[in-house]
């Protein structure tokens, strides 16, 4: 589908910073980002709060203004502006769900944090994913093959535990246990290599 003449408009009031062209794309594109962020939580198995909607908003928002609004000078037509942004914005809330998540293990999120913050995919608190790739690269070693494909696809790929039992086939309830034997054997190791 060609480009649309007023998506074309839209697009040049807000790269030449017309008065009124970044507030009418907000008000054409803010409830398409919106359904975009509450499939992609839904997707995930995360359940989001209005603040947590409102806050990845912002993120796709400023992410669209970023250096000089690149994402937007970017955009070549090729597809609908609809189609563009509801791939980027689809990005940006993974990544930063991702993030946060991430954070979360690492101790860097406050037990008050919001909903998003707090989310665990609806698993348990030991199976948030890990942040470090070297980590994880040091957890897969001495692993079987398919404690090492669980690992992989939890913390690297970002996969649900259903989706790792019916990709691979096994339990959905052992996933979780085999996750935190993975963490058990870093922990271990990194202890015997610390000098006495």
């Amino acid at each position: 589908m060609p480009l649309l003449e007023e998506d074309r408009i839209l697009i040049s009031r807000c790269l030449d910073r017309e008065p009124g062209g970044w507030k009418a794309f907000v008000d054409r594109f803010s409830g398409l980002f919106v359904q975009v962020i509450q499939h992609t939580a839904h997707a995930r198995s995360i359940a989001i709060s209005t603040h947590d909607v409102d806050d990845l908003a912002a993120d796709v928002f400023l992410a669209l203004l970023a250096n000089d609004s690149d994402v937007l000078r970017r955009f070549r037509g090729d597809s609908t502006l609809n189609t563009y942004l509801t791939i980027i914005c689809r990005r940006i809330v993974v990544h930063e769900m991702i993030r946060r998540r991430m954070a979360e293990e690492l101790g860097h999120v406050k037990a008050s944090g919001s909903t998003l913050e707090r989310a665990h995919v609806g698993e348990d608190d030991a199976s948030t994913r890990i942040e470090n790739r070297e980590l994880v690269q040091r957890m897969l070693e001495g692993l079987s093959e398919t404690e090492a494909a669980v690992v992989r696809m939890f913390h690297l790929e970002g996969r649900t535990y259903h989706e790792i039992a019916r990709e691979l086939g096994i339990a959905e309830n052992s996933i979780g246990p085999i996750l935190t034997r993975s963490r058990e054997k870093l922990r271990n190791s990194s202890l015997a290599s610390v000098p006495d």
